[in-house]
């Protein structure tokens, strides 16, 4: 999901039918998730936003226009934010596609797609009504092959179960010479770095989270960012999936990092 805690478990909820938030706004296939993330998701909804802003200093946003800009999306692309949550980086991609282009928001929660669509509904821009939310899942893409121009997934390729299935959608989507641009934590090598993260997440992340009675929730963050892929790997992964070429960069002092494959 695009924040700090994007999430897509395949397990055994099922959902099907339009939602009646707008035409914008619709689920497009059957979707297999763990319906305890669903429910954790769709529960830290109406806050996400604020806290996401609280735990990285508002820097968040500045990562996130770095992962936009690493995609290549210009005017005139149709381009996917995958496991978009709240619509942070669709409403950027819309600004780089402009209104003669077209963005897919997709996630897996209902209530995150809700905020994004409210939020969209909020703003003036005519780039923004080229956005489209779809409830999916990230290991089973409703999108025919070499469907997009650029795509963006933003915190949720750490915790898929399956990550290289994962690659695998995103270029089989992707067209040929175009860029998927993935944030996520950084797993750094480096011990200073590694023990700064810990210490951010058990005596600033958690404890904030707790005011908003989502302790356990960002407690995970620790053991998923301990579970992640280095850069090194990551790059790895991206070829294996059929990338032809793959870049991992450190950002925010090795805290955070960017995977940029090109197919």
């Amino acid at each position: 999901m695009a924040a700090l805690l994007g999430i897509v478990f395949p397990a055994t909820f099922t959902g099907t039918g339009k939602l009646p938030l707008n035409s914008r706004f619709q689920r497009r296939l059957v979707v297999k998730c763990s319906n305890e993330r669903r429910i954790l998701f769709n529960r830290i909804a109406p806050v996400y936003d604020n806290l996401n802003d609280l735990l990285s200093l508002g820097q968040h946003r500045i990562w996130k226009n770095m992962a936009v800009s690493w995609s290549g999306a210009k005017t005139g692309d149709y381009v996917l934010d995958l496991c978009c949550g709240s619509g942070d980086l669709a409403f950027l991609l819309s600004e780089k596609v402009g209104s003669t282009g077209k963005v897919m928001g997709l996630d897996f929660s209902c209530e995150q797609l809700a905020v994004a669509s409210t939020r969209q509904n909020l703003r003036g821009r005519s780039c923004y009504k080229c956005i489209e939310w779809i409830e999916g899942d990230a290991l089973d893409l409703p999108f025919d092959d070499c469907k997009f121009d650029a795509i963006t997934m933003s915190y949720g390729l750490r915790n898929v179960v399956d990550r290289i299935r994962a690659m695998k959608e995103m270029y089989r989507v992707l067209k040929p010479g175009s860029r998927v641009s993935i944030l996520d934590f950084n797993k750094s090598n480096e011990s200073v770095t590694a023990f700064m993260q810990d210490w951010m997440i058990d005596n600033v992340v958690v404890p904030v989270a707790t005011v908003y009675g989502l302790a356990k929730e960002y407690e995970y963050l620790k053991s998923s960012i301990n579970g992640y892929l280095t850069g090194e790997e990551l790059e790895t992964l991206a070829l294996e999936a059929g990338f032809s070429s793959a870049s991992h960069y450190e950002i925010s002092g090795g805290f955070m990092g960017n995977l940029v494959a090109v197919r």
